[in-house]
């Protein structure tokens, strides 16, 4: 017989679930790869500073692939892109990587040093490379020169470096490809090597607003001749890749119908949609490199797809899209996908399952683990989310993930109500995974309900839903989170006077409007490395890529210049009345350090509950496991004190040592 749980009140429930297990399991698993037969892939390790080391699995199991201490990461465009590649389908080959430290290129060989293959930064402009292909003897990739510190002054070029290294001491030797563009993806080469394609835009454009697919035929001397724009007009490309099996057939993840689909390019530059479906094939180009579509030997694709979620799929030539039962039994999101022409590798994960990593095999419908979740001993704490749509302003659909309060072993008592959090996600133009998440189930664990909000602005609901936010920033994301808190009150489910805000960078901004324009709706916010006043933002406080976001956000300048005065959460500081912690990387280069410094010296002499942690070393995001630790505690024990609980303490168990061959 079960036995029956206690009952103890929300907010005070013993949970296993400490900051350091909420490090360890929300370690990013990324950009997968195959390097012979086997799988490899980056993995954040926040007990190293947040170090990308690049794992493998082999035959004894999963372990670092380079001599240690390298980091393979790059800070192109500042969130980065695709930092590694494999040289061919040979492992002996080796691979090539950027090493976060210095940026350059490596090739590394098994049982070799790596050596550089990329000169130095001069000291007027650091060198970043990303999204590589190989053609000959040569890598062929995006590199970005980034002339100040800031990051807003950056020229962009598709490049040749020599696989001899010898372009590590002579910068002559790097090849200058093409340079048509503001901003790039890296080059797809096709196969044979003939021709190569690329996406491009320009400010005040975003990836996700419109984007130009470019093609250049390849000179027998290895140059490119002139490139041709095949697809553009107003239409957000998001991925381009040509056809695996020879057919010299060219993919672009497009959306001229308003949903990301998959379109084979004619050669008069023509679409035909291969599966029209108001779904999502791709996503919001945050990262260089990042793929959704991938052309198999056999002439089909594998596809993740879904609205709202992301399944793995393979779509035929003829257009039947087929969604195997054991890929949909392993996972509900599918990201960073990666094949060998015949399997797929892929991150994975679910409502009641982290991100793992699986090998996945079309012929045979088989899912094979290659990198298990991390901390499944602490699975059974986790709660059962499920989606909901709200209702806000003149009806308007408003998408969320509820995730209730669970604990194996508590139940609160008869007729309170949890407290709540209301989780904004950043961007804004992207999205929040409904999936196992240890950072969420510390507090849903503690009796601590989370309300995940898929404001009007969000992908995976197509281009009209993440348009509703255009030049609406700051008024419809504020009322779509306040119409879902309401609406979960309405519901019985929340206490009015019991939901809290937090969110970090994008929705770091929204938090703080929110307590802004609602002050008897939230009574905390955890508001991380955000956006606070939009004019200064635009002007000196962010990096080139995200330098004309505000353009399609706000509006251009300075033609709504009130309007950037009417959002600044700095202007309207007078307004908030409710307790917030405020947490800052130091070397954030998105949403600079300065951004937190305006708000908080409007609000000196306030008397206003306000706590601000800086770290050393954290950037846009924090990566390291003391940061996450920090600001855990921090936001636990302000929501404590505004919604009325008293946290139990962290809960002593034995360390768990990472293993590699988890």
């Amino acid at each position: 017989m079960a036995q029956a749980r206690r009952t103890a009140p929300y907010g005070t429930w013993p949970s296993p679930i400490r900051p350091v297990d909420v490090a360890r399991g929300e370690a990013l698993l990324e950009w997968v790869g195959f390097v012979g037969d086997e799988v490899w892939w980056t993995e954040a390790l926040p007990e190293e500073e947040g170090r990308a080391a690049l794992m493998r699995r082999g035959p004894e199991g999963v372990a670092e692939a380079l001599p240690p201490g390298w980091d393979v990461r790059t800070r192109v465009i500042e969130y980065g892109g695709r930092p590694w590649a494999a040289l061919s389908h040979r492992a002996e080959d080796g691979v090539v990587f950027t090493h976060a430290a210095d940026q350059r290129v490596y090739h590394w060989r098994p049982g070799a040093a790596p050596i550089p293959l990329s000169p130095p930064g001069a000291w007027a402009a650091e060198l970043r490379y990303a999204d590589f292909a190989v053609r000959g003897g040569e890598v062929w990739c995006l590199r970005e020169q980034v002339a100040d510190a800031a990051g807003t002054r950056v020229r962009r070029h598709l490049v040749a470096l020599p696989l001899d290294g010898s372009a590590a001491e002579d910068p002559s030797r790097v090849r200058v490809l093409a340079a048509t563009h503001h901003f790039m993806t890296g080059p797809r080469v096709e196969p044979g090597g003939n021709r190569v394609a690329w996406i491009g835009w320009n400010h005040p454009d975003m990836p996700w607003d419109a984007t130009e697919l470019v093609v250049a035929a390849v000179a027998p001397d290895g140059t490119l001749d002139e490139p041709a724009v095949l697809v553009g007009g107003g239409q957000a490309v998001t991925q381009v890749d040509w056809a695996a099996d020879g057919s010299g057939r060219l993919y672009a993840v497009t959306d001229p119908g308003g949903w990301w689909n998959v379109h084979e390019v004619l050669p008069d530059g023509g679409l035909r949609n291969l599966c029209p479906r108001e779904e999502e094939f791709g996503e919001a180009l945050w990262r260089i490199g990042q793929r959704w579509c991938l052309p198999l030997r056999n002439g089909s694709l594998a596809v993740v797809h879904g609205r709202g979620e992301r399944r793995l799929g393979i779509l035929g030539p003829d257009g039947d899209l087929d969604d195997p039962e054991a890929f949909a039994r392993a996972g509900t999101e599918w990201l960073s996908p990666a094949t060998d022409g015949r399997r797929i590798a892929v991150v994975c994960a679910g409502p009641r399952r982290g991100r793992h990593i699986v090998l996945a095999d079309p012929a045979t419908g088989e899912v094979d683990i290659v990198r298990p979740p991390a901390g499944q001993d602490l699975d059974a704490w986790a709660t059962t989310p499920y989606r909901h749509t709200f209702r806000g302003e003149n009806g308007r659909e408003v998408h969320a993930h509820v995730y209730p309060p669970y604990h194996p072993d508590r139940t609160g008592p008869d007729g309170e109500l949890p407290p709540w959090i209301v989780f904004v996600h950043g961007g804004p133009t992207s999205r929040s995974p409904m999936i196992l998440n240890q950072e969420i189930t510390f507090f849903t664990s503690r009796g601590v309900g989370v309300l995940d909000v898929q404001y009007g602005g969000s992908t995976g609901h197509g281009r009209a839903y993440r348009e509703r936010l255009r030049e609406n920033w700051g008024v419809t994301d504020v009322e779509d989170c306040a119409a879902a808190a309401r609406g979960l009150a309405a519901a019985g489910l929340a206490a009015p006077d019991r939901i809290a805000i937090r969110g970090g960078s994008a929705g770091g901004w929204t938090a703080a409007l929110s307590i802004c324009a609602e002050p008897g709706l939230y009574r905390a916010a955890g508001v991380y490395y955000p956006v606070l006043d939009p004019a200064s933002w635009r002007a000196n406080g962010t990096h080139d890529f995200e330098s004309r976001y505000l353009d399609g956000l706000i509006g251009p300048w300075p033609q709504t210049k009130d309007r950037y005065d009417e959002r600044s959460a700095v202007a309207r500081a007078h307004l908030i009345r409710s307790p917030f912690v405020l947490l800052q990387g130091l070397d954030d280069t998105v949403c600079p350090p300065a951004q937190a410094a305006l708000l908080l010296k409007r609000l000196e002499g306030s008397g206003l509950d306000v706590r601000y942690l800086t770290f050393e070393g954290e950037g846009h995001g924090f990566r390291r496991a003391p940061s996450v630790v920090a600001s855990l505690r921090a936001e636990l024990d302000l929501y404590g004190r505004a919604l009325g609980f008293t946290p139990a303490p962290d809960e002593e168990r034995p360390e768990r040592t990472r293993g590699r061959s988890e």
